[in-house]
């Protein structure tokens, strides 16, 4: 609270003089108030909402048999590798066939594997894109394969465990360079 301190004291030499008080305020409230209104303002704040993205993601059939197979015609490997690199294939790999595809690298930018999704989708409304990450690869190339999907209206897409001949493929391709 606000005090006005007195002083007590004589007359001295017969004049009246105005009493002079010292003003001591105190902050306490001042302070209560300041972290009253802090409280509040941090309580009814909206911070920053995160970003998400909806992925559907089918029911396994309970039977082998009920699984669509997948053409080749309809198919596009997205291989994610070391370094932000990134490959793909048209079509599928088949080793026990002897189809071994030709794999291609790409880049991150407007005119990389964008530009490709765009052309592939277009050429084939019914494509399945078919997104294998590898152990190496970035929790951030994930994520962002998975926005070009959504920018480039991809419709069909799976995220697929990358099995040893894919696994191959990547390998070769990282060290000398896409075949």
């Amino acid at each position: 609270m606000a005090e006005i301190q007195q002083q007590g004291g004589g007359d001295e030499g017969g004049k009246k003089r105005a009493k002079k008080g010292s003003t001591k305020v105190d902050m306490t409230p001042m302070v209560d108030l300041g972290f009253l209104l802090l409280t509040f303002f941090v309580m009814t704040t909206t911070l920053a909402k995160p970003q998400i993205m909806e992925i559907n993601m089918p029911v396994k059939p309970k039977e082998r048999d009920q699984q669509n197979e997948l053409k080749a015609s309809n198919a596009m490997t997205v291989l994610l590798g070391s370094d932000n690199r990134i490959f793909y294939y048209k079509g599928l790999h088949q080793p026990a066939e002897g189809i071994i595809p030709q794999l291609e690298e790409s880049n991150w930018s407007a005119k990389g594997i964008r530009q490709t999704l765009l052309t592939e989708t277009r050429a084939n409304p019914k494509l399945v894109v078919l997104i294998k990450a590898d152990e190496t690869s970035s929790y951030k190339n994930l994520v962002d394969i998975l926005d070009e999907m959504s920018i480039t209206g991809t419709q069909k897409y799976a995220i697929v465990e990358l099995d040893n001949a894919d696994a191959g493929l990547l390998r070769n391709a990282e060290k000398g360079g896409a075949q």
